[in-house]
């Protein structure tokens, strides 16, 4: 995957080393020539600083005095007018009399820079090693190039943070999408102003989610209007139904009747968990939230399927697990009808795929920091692979017995999310039932959380 801030770094980062080296070599190769030009007028300097004397002092002559002329790097030799040797250095190679001027020679497989200079009376001329001229020189050369040195690293790590905090706004805008819940569609709003060259992305971004928006309302409204216009009328149907069964205008076998009657059940059913799961949808995750005595709820919701879970002689309890207390209401943040309709769709779930005889337990679990709740049952569990679907809307089991429409779990999932809960499934260790948990709820202070552990 292509990373803009890699390539920016990248092409800059080389772009700057690549002049620094030009820069470099421009101002290295400008110094050595500085220094040669320096060095060849050393030479010419000691040449014209020789005393006028010197001739005198008798050829070749080579006392204290005259060693101090020279050092290691110069030689010196010095000729009368008539073209004899008066003078010459102990470290001056074999070199006749040259012409007047600068110029390179090879002596002895060593190279020298001489200069000759013919003044009255006398020619005076002037060698030197032409590596001790370039190792001078190198090293006047690379003193020029230290501070270049130090200014490219200083100079990457101002790129680097340069380039960082330009593109602070576009990991900003990624970062707050990629944390986004899935309904959340609000315009996207930045902290500080907004680059220009961003503008056009966030200003398509925020057209994009009203857009989305305003279909989800649409779907949402649509599902909510069908399902009110539904339900209605086919209760009425209904009670109709049975009015006409009671009275004998109705006529028909006992199994026809129902047969129909259980559809209309199934259809009214569907409706209200369509309902419901318009009303859920419609609700922003965090919404109309209050303190909610759970545990208030969860005795309802078990009062009112008591009667069904007596048909299948299906013992239905509530359990408060420890260290909670029995007068703990447990007191969390909720909307208390959608917390009714999680309760009573977990609770009809787990009651029809429980065999006759069975157990389904209700049981309120608070820590520190939350409170749980979970909805064992008896029944046949859910296979390991469709664990993950179950609570998709409309999805049902392949091993489902009876009637249903698959969105139980579905609307159950929307609640808990609601609350920033979660719902999780799993089946129970010794292989009979299923453990829906839905965790975790917030309490509804921390003064009632201290309370229940003093």
């Amino acid at each position: 995957m292509r990373s803009i801030r890699r390539w920016l770094l990248g092409w800059l980062i080389f772009g700057f080393a690549a002049a620094s080296s030009i820069a470099g070599y421009a101002i290295f190769r400008t110094a050595h020539e500085e220094a040669s030009e320096l060095f060849d007028y050393e030479l010419h300097a000691v040449a014209m600083s020789l005393p006028p004397n010197l001739a005198a002092t008798g050829a070749l002559a080579q006392g204290p005095a005259m060693h101090d002329l020279s050092d290691d790097r110069i030689a010196i030799e010095v000729w009368d007018g008539q073209g004899r040797r008066v003078y010459r250095s102990e470290q001056a190679p074999d070199i006749e009399r040259l012409a007047e001027g600068f110029r390179t020679i090879e002596r002895g497989e060593k190279h020298w820079r001489v200069f000759g200079l013919r003044e009255p009376g006398r020619f005076v001329q002037v060698a030197q090693p032409v590596s001790v001229r370039e190792s001078l020189a190198l090293r006047l050369a690379f003193r020029t190039l230290w501070p270049l040195g130090v200014l490219l690293p200083l100079a990457v790590g101002l790129v680097l943070i340069v380039v960082t905090r330009a593109l602070a706004p576009i990991r900003a805008l990624s970062r707050g999408l990629s944390t986004r819940s899935l309904d959340a569609l609000q315009p996207v709003r930045l902290a500080g102003p907004v680059p220009v060259e961003i503008l056009p992305l966030v200003e398509a971004l925020n057209d994009l989610l009203a857009r989305l928006n305003a279909a989800s309302s649409a779907q949402r409204t649509f599902v909510a209007d069908a399902a009110h216009e539904l339900r209605s009328p086919l209760t009425a149907l209904k009670l109709q139904l049975q009015a006409a069964e009671r009275d004998g205008t109705l006529r028909g076998e006992g199994v026809t009747l129902s047969r129909i009657e259980q559809r209309l059940d199934r259809i009214i059913r569907l409706v209200q968990q369509l309902l419901a799961l318009a009303r859920e949808d419609a609700a922003p995750v965090g919404s109309d939230l209050a303190s909610v005595p759970l545990r208030r709820i969860a005795e309802q919701a078990v009062s009112d399927f008591s009667l069904q879970a007596e048909e299948k002689s299906i013992d239905l309890g509530l359990e408060v697990a420890q260290p909670a207390g029995e007068s703990d209401a447990f007191e969390v943040l909720g909307e208390p009808h959608a917390l009714s309709v999680l309760l009573n769709n977990l609770l009809d779930n787990a009651i029809k795929h429980t065999p006759n005889g069975g157990r389904v337990d209700v049981v309120l679990r608070r820590d520190r920091k939350s409170v749980s709740v979970q909805v064992r049952d008896t029944g046949a569990g859910i296979p390991e692979e469709e664990l993950a679907r179950v609570c998709d809307r409309f999805y049902r089991g392949t091993e489902t017995q009876g009637e249903g429409s698959g969105l139980g779990l579905a609307i159950a999932t929307r609640v808990a999310r609601r609350h920033r809960a979660e719902v999780t499934l799993t089946n129970n260790d010794d292989g009979h039932g299923l453990t829906v948990t839905v965790a975790p709820f917030r309490p509804a202070s921390a003064e009632s959380v201290r309370v229940q552990y003093r």
